[in-house]
């Protein structure tokens, strides 16, 4: 037992992660192919591995797996001795004995073995990488799909195991009582056990059972391992009243009982219920792989019989199992792991994955056997009405997980392409034909008046989880669409929940918001591309040697999206478009509204080109920023135009200045400005081409060089200063760069330091004789 414990830890590494194992997150085909065909083969469902666990689980060994390394909420309420609902948990708890540290789960081979498949992808996160790894080519998101398709097959039923015994069966863990009376909180805890005991199969059980057992604890495991990590307080507050008000008596009698404080008990458990789950992008890509195969399996149940009673005696336990997997098993765990990501994923491109794995989920109609007829021009697929059932039954996916993607992208920058991607993806899948339809008729059956059918009154809302294994009897199918409505949703999120409707005026406003905001990002999408065509199209030779209008006055007009390109820029254009379209067809919104946005969007620009204010409102004080004003500043959808208005000479040194040249330039250019103040006054008034040239290049605003005739008080008199040489653009790192150049290029043809500095000069002089003739231009000067 041991050296299988050895083996099972030396492949998928420990449970602390301090052993890595094979790592075979990281084990690739392309990197490693030896390593990596070695161990698909050797950990394949029929490869030697498995049938080591198959030969143990005949000999019915038990591994003990640490209750401390389950996930936060299960391992916190077995501490507090409550029982999970999951039946994967009933009977296995062990006590330690005396001198023994912590709670163990007995598992057999089968189970323990995935066990510590599953938990791997958890507990070996922070594995080193040396090189770049694609989670869905990697060695273990192989193995997830192969072990997938081994135990819960589309076509056909589950292989069967190798048996050391011909023609018998491998038998299962005999049931065994825990030491400590247990209660469930998902319900009352004299049935469970009773119930139990009818989940695992017996040693001369079915062979149906059997297989549809391995399946099912595959499952649970899957489900356990990856979806179970959210707060135990949470969960409680999905279930009935009467299971809360259960096991708040069961705690205060066993806090009695061992003459604690119940006060103390319950601020124990609080504070063990608190779980720091952070999922990685490859977790949530192995999880979408998991609801993805779900879909086909559950999609591949076979048409119902038209008589009764033939279904009766026609179905197979993997064809009802294939039934209720997914409202059974997989619903609650997955709509609270969303609801997680949904508020704690980063405001990034990385929520691409979670997003995908949601919309993977709410398309099962994607997963189906039937293919749709292929077409010249792919039109969009209607949604068939078969699949209303579903969509009311997961109602609170479609629309809550909806508001809170319209308030995650309400706080995104969407003039990235990706989240212009993600917001485009969201609105063409709720646009397919018939599915806002069907999610309506959802929220209408789910709103409709409980007292229109009397008899429902005195009904419970019971979580379609509720109870042990697929095998143990389970409540008789519900015919009433609304009480199936309204049992989703009480389930999910308890009987005082208030909903808030999708195509309400609530959600309304915030798409409305939301299609103003793409507006904007169109606007600034724009905006980025003339603005980086302009600046491209006044790029020259010399303007590398000085400074360009906007460093001189101090405005930023960049953004950090300038670098994105002009492909992104259009891909977010295309993308942003297509999303507001639909968002329109989804919810019906009225053409004048939309145009009188787009209006007010287009008025972002002034007549020189410049973005709209961010917005504002008038105090005593001047300007505030809104909320959505500092939205805008945030994500560079509009800024203020803030310039320097003092003398240019005297604004901040800049970083790519040297800060000792700066004052150094200045006292010299101060010297001869005072010096030669009254002959620069002679040259400007000239009529000739010389004066034309020196007030260009001494007075002209468009320049750097330029001179401010702004009254300046000294000594209580106002006076208006003249011309004046400017040599802060000497300062320049890239100037400096520029002339060290120059120099090096003239060494290499003996052009010594004097000779270079007159070509500069020369350079210099012609190139601001043809300045002054294209700008300024033969016009006589007016005073």
């Amino acid at each position: 037992m041991a050296s299988s414990h050895g083996l099972v830890e030396s492949i998928f590494g420990s449970l602390d992660g301090i052993i890595v194992g094979w790592n075979l997150r990281c084990l690739q085909g392309r990197t490693n192919p030896t390593e990596y065909s070695v161990a698909l083969d050797f950990l394949d469902p029929s490869g030697p591995m498995m049938k080591l666990v198959y030969k143990l689980q005949a000999e019915e060994y038990r591994y003990d797996f640490p209750v401390s390394y389950l996930p936060g909420p299960v391992k916190a309420s077995i501490q507090e001795q409550v029982l999970p609902e999951c039946s994967l948990y009933h009977n296995k708890v062990q006590f330690p004995s005396s001198g023994g540290l912590g709670l163990n789960l007995a598992l057999n081979p089968f189970e323990y073995y995935m066990f510590y498949f599953a938990i791997s992808l958890i507990t070996q996160k922070n594995s080193p990488v040396t090189h770049h790894v694609s989670p869905s080519n990697s060695a273990y998101f192989i193995l997830v799909d192969t072990y997938l398709k081994c135990f819960l097959p589309t076509e056909g039923s589950v292989l069967p195991p190798p048996s050391s015994n011909p023609g018998g069966a491998i038998p299962s863990p005999t049931p065994r009582s825990p030491a400590v009376p247990f209660t469930s909180y998902g319900m009352h805890h004299t049935s469970l056990l009773k119930r139990h005991i009818a989940h695992q199969p017996s040693v001369n059980a079915d062979p149906a059972s059997q297989e549809i057992w391995r399946s099912e604890t595959l499952l649970q495991i899957f489900v356990e391992m990856w979806l179970h990590h959210y707060s135990l307080e949470m969960y409680q507050k999905m279930q009935s009243p009467h299971v809360k008000l259960e096991v708040l008596h069961y705690r205060l009698s066993i806090s009695s009982k061992h003459h604690g404080s119940p006060a103390q008990s319950s601020y124990q458990a609080l504070h063990a219920y608190q779980e720091s789950f952070k999922p990685t992008e490859e977790h949530v890509l192995v999880v979408r792989l998991l609801v993805k195969h779900l879909h086909a399996f559950s999609n591949s149940l076979k048409p119902e019989p038209l008589s009764p009673s033939a279904h009766s005696h026609t179905a197979s336990p993997l064809e009802e199992f294939k039934r209720v997997v997914i409202p059974r098993f997989v619903q609650e765990k997955l709509y609270i792991f969303l609801q997680h990501c949904f508020g704690h994923w980063p405001l990034d491109a990385s929520f691409r994955a979670v997003l995908e794995m949601w919309l993977s989920y709410l398309q099962p109609w994607r997963y189906a056997p039937e293919k749709p007829p292929q077409s010249a021009e792919p039109l969009p697929r209607s949604v068939s009405e078969k699949w209303a059932a579903f969509i009311q039954e997961n109602l609170l996916m479609y629309t809550k997980l909806f508001v809170g993607f319209l308030n995650r992208a309400l706080r995104t920058d969407l003039v990235s392409p990706k989240n212009a991607l993600m917001v485009f993806r969201v609105a063409k899948v709720f646009a397919q034909p018939n599915l806002a339809e069907m999610i309506l008729k959802g929220e209408q059956l789910f709103l409709e008046p409980e007292l229109v059918i009397p008899h429902r009154q005195h009904r419970l809302f019971m979580s379609p989880t509720l109870g042990g294994s697929f095998l143990s009897s389970w409540p008789a199918t519900i015919t009433d669409a609304s009480f199936k409505v309204k049992s989703h949703v009480y389930s999910l999120e308890g009987q005082d929940f208030q909903y808030k409707q999708m195509f309400g005026t609530e959600v309304r406003n915030l798409v409305l918001k939301l299609a103003q905001l793409i507006c904007q990002a169109q606007q600034t999408a724009k905006s980025i591309s003339d603005h980086s065509a302009e600046t491209m199209a006044s790029q020259s030779f010399f303007s590398w040697f000085r400074f360009t209008p906007s460093e001189m006055n101090g405005s930023y007009t960049g953004n950090d999206l300038d670098e994105i390109g002009q492909d992104s820029i259009k891909k977010t254009d295309e993308y942003l478009e297509k999303a507001l379209e639909y968002l329109c067809q989804i919810f019906k919104l009225n053409e004048a509204q939309l145009t009188q946005m787009m209006m007010k969007c287009g008025t972002a620009q002034d007549e020189n080109g410049k973005k709209q204010l961010p917005d504002c409102i008038e105090s005593e004080d001047g300007l505030i920023l809104t909320p959505l004003g500092r939205y805008q500043i945030i994500n560079g959808l509009r800024r203020f135009e803030v310039q320097y208005q003092g003398d240019t000479e005297l604004q901040p040194i800049r970083s790519y200045e040297n800060a000792t040249l700066v004052r150094l330039l200045f006292r010299l250019s101060s010297v001869l400005n005072e010096r030669f103040a009254d002959q620069m006054d002679v040259l400007c008034s000239r009529e000739d081409f010389v004066g034309r040239l020196c007030r260009y290049h001494l007075t002209n605003p468009h320049l750097i060089q330029k001179i401010r005739y702004s009254p300046v008080v000294k000594d209580g008199t106002s006076q208006n200063w003249g011309p004046r040489i400017s040599l802060r653009f000497l300062a320049s790192y890239r100037t400096l760069i520029s002339l060290l150049m120059i120099y090096f290029i003239a060494s290499w043809f003996y052009i010594g330091p004097v000779g270079c500095t007159f070509i500069i000069l020369i350079g210099y002089f012609l190139y601001a004789v043809i300045m002054t003739f294209f700008c300024e231009g033969w016009k006589p000067h007016e005073h």
